[in-house]
């Protein structure tokens, strides 16, 4: 049963990161026992190597949280540092998987010196506007670690671990710029109030995956056309529940849809830095846990904006205060609807928010288990409340209500969108170790539906 409560006092963010990666060492199963030297790094050590990479997640979250609002930029920075900080890990450590490639490292190198350089760099190079402050950290961070020669060796790995990842991104189509525009019409995505701004990121779905084969994989066929039964079930929903002035919506579900503006990462990568604060967490275990969790993330936003894009499906305060005619009766036009959440400018189908989600919640369901224990998010955009959790998929059924009652989107493209997102988190999964992940995901895009071929273009790309 999950419930709220208001912040009554500094929130301790319990984190660390399990980076591993794409090639190397053989390693597969995050349960497997490691062998020195980990084994052989005393409890303080691994605490404080964990603690480094907790603290690094942290930064990456408030450094990403400043920036523009681009949430699929952001779920690509936090896949470039998670990977660098796993990398720069697992090359000392040597015992688990890494992303962009294996650096050459002594055994006697800090982590926690390679885990702050290669947090630290990553971060410089994708927001250098935020390079004075992220300098401060660092310096800060580095500070705690004893000079000589394991610290500089440690930060001469964490640096090529970072720059390895900056250029293995460099080409990754992210800069490309791209042009969307729609013709009005029925079911065609249009600029939304207030702001009436044009659409953000209309290429991200052309994005080079970290892990998927291309933002298409899993690509579903057409939403619900316009006057079908479930159309109109979607459209009563959002005018009983989504509008500003609803008296339909209850306090705390007006309270959870303000508590998921938060973008996705921001809430779901505090989950991470919770479970990894338990006992008898390493740096290997933990960097890899938050690497696959931004690296799923980063996946399922390609994926749900390649469907956006192609299908172009309006939002909900377009077509309830549109003219056009859908065929049905029952959905009335509405000139005046306002949503309870301002709209973001970007087309309704799959949600965003659901696609990232379903992948978080099939990743950390196949690393943590299905029984996690409590979960505690603590939401900016809600005043500082904290929702509790007794599991994974209970977070993700929150995250789909939310931007239904929010106003913002159809729950047709939030169950779908889920739906993707659980199919990028069994492949991230089956990358990383699970190795029935890839083929149950596969199978599952098979038999829903959810293939390639089903497509409805509106609006032009170039």
């Amino acid at each position: 049963m999950r419930f709220s409560t208001k912040k009554t006092g500094t929130h301790l963010v319990r984190a660390l990161v399990m980076g591993a990666g794409l090639s190397a060492c053989g390693q597969t199963e995050f349960t497997r026992s490691l062998t020195p030297p980990l084994e052989s790094r005393s409890l303080s050590q691994r605490t404080t190597e964990v603690q480094a990479i907790t603290n690094w997640n942290v930064i990456a979250l408030k450094t990403t949280a400043a920036a523009t609002f681009d949430p699929p930029r952001e779920t690509r920075s936090l896949a470039i540092v998670s990977a660098a900080v796993n990398d720069a890990v697992c090359s000392i450590v040597r015992q688990c998987e890494v992303y962009a490639g294996r650096v050459a490292a002594s055994h006697d190198a800090s982590v926690e010196a390679a885990v702050d350089a290669a947090a630290h760099d990553a971060l410089v190079a994708l927001y250098p506007a935020a390079a004075p402050a992220l300098d401060a950290s660092y310096a800060s961070a580095l500070a705690n670690v004893e000079p000589g020669g394991a610290r500089d060796a440690g930060v001469a790995v964490g640096q090529a671990a970072a720059a390895a990842m900056i250029a293995r991104r460099a080409n990754d189509h992210s800069l490309d710029v791209v042009t969307y525009t729609p013709a009005p019409g029925l079911d065609v995505w249009q600029p939304t109030p207030p702001a009436f701004a044009p659409a953000l990121e209309p290429g991200w779905g052309l994005v080079t995956p970290f892990v998927l084969a291309s933002g298409r994989e899993f690509r579903p066929g057409p939403p619900p056309a316009p006057g079908s039964d479930a159309y109109v079930r979607d459209y009563l929903e959002i005018v009983n529940v989504g509008s500003a002035n609803s008296t339909a919506r209850t306090a705390l579900q007006t309270e959870t849809a303000r508590f998921w503006v938060a973008t996705a990462p921001q809430n779901w990568n505090q989950v991470v830095q919770e479970l990894t604060s338990a006992p008898g967490m390493n740096a290997a275990k933990a960097a890899r846990a938050y690497m696959i969790l931004n690296l799923a993330g980063a996946d399922a936003i390609i994926a749900a904006w390649d469907t956006k894009f192609t299908y172009g499906e309006w939002r909900p305060v377009t077509a309830i205060r549109s003219a056009f005619d859908d065929g049905s009766s029952a959905t009335v036009q509405d000139p005046n609807f306002t949503p309870l959440l301002p709209t973001p400018r970007f087309p309704d189908y799959i949600c965003g928010h659901s696609t990232y989600g379903g992948a978080a919640e099939r990743v950390l369901t196949g690393i943590f288990g299905d029984d996690p224990g409590e979960l505690s998010i603590t939401s900016a955009t809600a005043g500082g409340v904290t929702h509790t959790y007794q599991s994974f998929r209970e977070i993700a059924d929150e995250v789909t209500n939310a931007r239904v009652w929010g106003g913002i989107h159809w729950r047709t493209s939030c169950v779908v969108g889920r739906e993707v997102g659980q199919q990028v988190g069994g492949v991230t999964l089956a990358r990383f170790g699970n190795d029935d992940a890839e083929d149950e995901a596969r199978d599952l895009a098979n038999s829903s539906g959810h293939a390639e071929h089903s497509r409805r273009g509106r609006g032009d790309i170039r």
